[in-house]
């Protein structure tokens, strides 16, 4: 039976106002509702390894749901970060910071890693999936222009991989595609397969 099937008596909530997270669930074939809008103040522990951070804050988006799950519902949470030198880029305050990364990460090789949670009533179960991009160098017009021009600001490391940069800049991946975007979908779908089959 395929998952989608599998999926019938359930209702899978999507808490997340990201359009990538929603493209990539329809993309699957995985009905789902939107969860309402709520605050949840992603703060981590300092100490706290970076590749740790979006799975840590995956669990804290799922624990901040303020509405009892029905039975049948099955709640998603998920964060992203990018990963660069030890440390973690989120989403930029503003136009300098976001120049300020991305001339960071011109040249060299980040990670981005993702953290998503799944959660019933009565089970949870989180997992992270990491992928390598190396991006080429990129004079300070390429930055610009590209700031510019798609004002990535609501995105980790302030980029799309969907968008210019992505096309002119990135030399290679290793890993999901999908995960750089902030979802790494064909995880999602193995990792529901079995939770659901728990």
């Amino acid at each position: 039976m395929l998952l989608h099937e599998k999926l019938r008596p359930y209702r899978l909530l999507l808490a997340s106002q990201s359009p990538r997270r929603r493209e990539l669930l329809r993309g699957c074939g995985l009905p789902y509702s939107l969860a309402p809008a709520y605050s949840c103040d992603e703060v981590y522990p300092d100490k706290l390894a970076a590749e740790e951070v979006p799975g840590y804050l995956s669990q804290l988006k799922s624990d901040a749901y303020p509405w009892q799950l029905e039975p049948s519902d099955i709640l998603m949470t998920a964060d992203t970060v990018v990963v660069f030198d030890g440390r973690v880029l989120g989403k930029p305050r503003d136009r300098d910071e976001a120049f300020a990364m991305l001339r960071r990460l011109s040249g060299h090789r980040h990670t981005v890693v993702s953290g998503v949670t799944f959660r019933t009533a009565a089970h949870r179960r989180t997992f992270s999936a990491q992928s390598d991009v190396w991006f080429r160098p990129l004079s300070d017009e390429e930055i610009a222009y590209y700031l510019d021009n798609h004002r990535p600001y609501d995105k980790a490391g302030s980029y799309g991989i969907q968008e210019w940069i992505g096309y002119a800049a990135i030399e290679r991946i290793d890993g999901s595609f999908y995960n750089v975007m902030g979802l790494p979908i064909q995880r999602v779908y193995t990792e529901l397969e079995k939770f659901i089959d728990l």
